[in-house]
């Protein structure tokens, strides 16, 4: 009779799981001889358990199919928090397993014993211990079914290891297809009516238009209705850069109200926007803004943020149906700055010969040897926020983000599940500060075992630069910022990779050419000069568009 691994296993492939990323552990001994078995789904070992929860996030966000990760207990299961953090807070569909002791061990002191399943609850959508192999069809199926469930997020099955030794019997539980979910009609007319009767709307577009797969859907809205697009960091590529209805991307702080253009708006269209991308305060301060709601779910509750209208359901149906009912009638347009010539003038300004390279410069030589299907991922800190406003998008998931947790660490490991799922004719790069590439380098041992061809690009400044500008601002000062750096060149070298390095700014090309071109990974250092941050906030100030922040 199979085990009860047996059974998991076989439920995992009920789901079309076709990698495990992880780290395995003595409680995991017969989950992970029962994956070797499987000739459908493949064990990708990891050097850390936040570098598999990461992967897995990732995963989900490309594929929209639960990635999965693993650790054992204790010490595995914790190190795996921050990355199901990120995923529940980014909304990104991911199952988490993790190992246990015996059920005869819980009652009382046991070595590595902790409740995981409490621990698990805030970073969660659902969590559940498989107390009894006889659970193992359902709770598996429920486990994927909240995680890719509207909003995604993660969820996690603990796996005591007596429980997955037992003989047991058993099917996967079929996997269904999820109901179309349309708004009534009299809502749809009452969203064309507050459109029409708007002087000046614009459209807020988040990440569940991404998640969604309703691009098509909203250019095509936007040349029915004329309406122009703010996107959120999650947003990137909803709508081609350059689009005529593209505006910009907002950033994560408050616009100078009322000069600010969001302060300009009297409706807000809301699109698959979730308030962990960008607060209401930040944009209706003064909660005077009407509202749109249009996204997958009921609207969260929040004192700045209360549709006159939610629209709930598919997003492309809602927009296609809302687009027809107003298209002989189009809303009236905001008039806004041309905001794609400030940003593209924003990247032609760092273009001197100055070192060490100014942001702009390394973003627009990148860009422009990058196609629009190829796909950067960024890390955490200044250069996030650079990448943000100024790196043109031209299709969505091509720019992904830790925005909702803004977790260090997130790009390297996320890069090696990118590539394991993507075609090879779509490159695949990352960009790090030296405070966040160090965090998860050794995932580039995963990516050399792999075969993987990832370009790693480290900004580097021997700072934490985005703590080092508020210290500067708050009290004119720093303190606790400065650090020193490892030979990134040999760091390269010593896992086997290529390692390069930008001594000056005609160098940029060149060097990111050649990185781009070869079939390793590689590690390529740019010095940065991170003095460029005030000033390019000034400018944007100076326009008329300011954030009270950095970029």
């Amino acid at each position: 009779m199979p085990r009860a691994a047996d059974l998991f296993v076989r439920c995992l492939e009920n789901e079309g799981v076709r990698h495990v990323f992880g780290i395995p552990g003595e409680e995991t001994l017969d989950l992970n001889d029962a994956l070797d078995a499987s000739s459908q789904i493949e064990f990708v070992p990891v050097r850390h358990e936040q570098g598999a929860a990461f992967m897995a996030d990732a995963y989900g966000r490309l594929t929209g199919q639960a990635g999965v990760c693993l650790g054992t207990l204790g010490p595995g299961a914790t190190n795996l928090v921050t990355g199901l953090a990120d995923a529940f807070l980014d909304r990104a569909p991911v199952v988490a397993l993790t190992g246990q002791t015996g059920l005869a061990e819980m009652h009382k002191e046991s070595h590595q014993y902790i409740d995981i399943v409490r621990m698990m609850k805030p970073v969660t959508k659902w969590n559940a211990r498989i107390h009894d192999p006889e659970i193992i069809p359902e709770a598996v199926r429920k486990a994927f079914a909240v995680a890719e469930r509207e909003k995604p997020g993660a969820t996690h099955l603990e796996l005591p290891d007596d429980v997955m030794e037992t003989e047991t019997s058993g099917a996967p539980v079929p996997r269904r297809a999820r109901p179309l979910i349309e708004p009534v009609a009299g809502e749809l007319h009452r969203a064309a009516a507050l459109l029409q009767a708007a002087e000046r709307p614009v459209i807020l577009a988040g990440n569940g238009i991404a998640r969604q797969s309703a691009s098509v859907a909203l250019r095509r809205f936007c040349q029915q209705t004329g309406l122009n697009v703010i996107t959120t960091f999650m947003g990137k590529g909803v709508l081609d850069a350059d689009d005529p209805h593209a505006l910009f991307t907002a950033g994560l702080r408050a616009q100078d109200y009322p000069g600010g253009f969001m302060g300009q708006a009297d409706l807000v269209v809301c699109v698959g926007y979730d308030l962990v991308e960008w607060s209401p305060v930040a944009w209706n301060p003064g909660r005077d803004r009407r509202i749109i709601c249009i996204d997958t779910v009921a609207a969260e509750i929040d004192e700045h943020y209360v549709p006159d209208v939610e629209l709930t359901g598919d997003i492309a149906h809602i927009l296609t149906h809302l687009g027809n009912l107003v298209s002989e009638k189009p809303p009236a347009r905001l008039a806004a700055p041309p905001y794609r010539d400030l940003l593209r003038a924003a990247l032609d300004q760092g273009s001197d010969d100055g070192f060490p390279v100014k942001p702009q410069r390394a973003l627009r030589d990148l860009r422009d040897l990058m196609g629009p299907d190829d796909v950067l991922i960024s890390d955490v800190g200044a250069h996030k926020l650079w990448i943000s406003r100024l790196w043109p998008t031209r299709k969505p998931n091509t720019v992904l983000i830790s925005n909702g947790a803004a977790a260090m660490g997130f790009a390297v490991p996320a890069a090696v599940a990118a590539r394991l799922v993507l075609p090879r004719d779509r490159r695949v790069v990352t960009i790090s500060g030296d405070g966040g590439f160090l965090m998860n380098f050794q995932e580039l041992e995963t990516a050399r075992r792999l075969g993987l061809a990832i370009v790693n690009i480290v900004w580097t400044d021997n700072a934490y630069g985005v703590i080092e500008m508020h210290q500067g601002r708050k009290f004119g000062r720093l303190a606790g910022t400065k650090f020193d750096n490892p030979d990134w060149v040999a760091l390269a070298e010593s896992f086997g990779l290529a390692g390069l390095r930008v001594e000056s700014a005609d160098q940029v090309t060149p060097v990111l050419r050649r990185a781009l071109e070869l079939d390793v990974s590689s590690v390529v250092e740019i010095p940065i000069d991170y003095r460029e941050n005030a000033r390019f906030s000034q400018r944007l100030a100076d326009f008329g568009e300011v954030e009270e922040g950095v970029v």
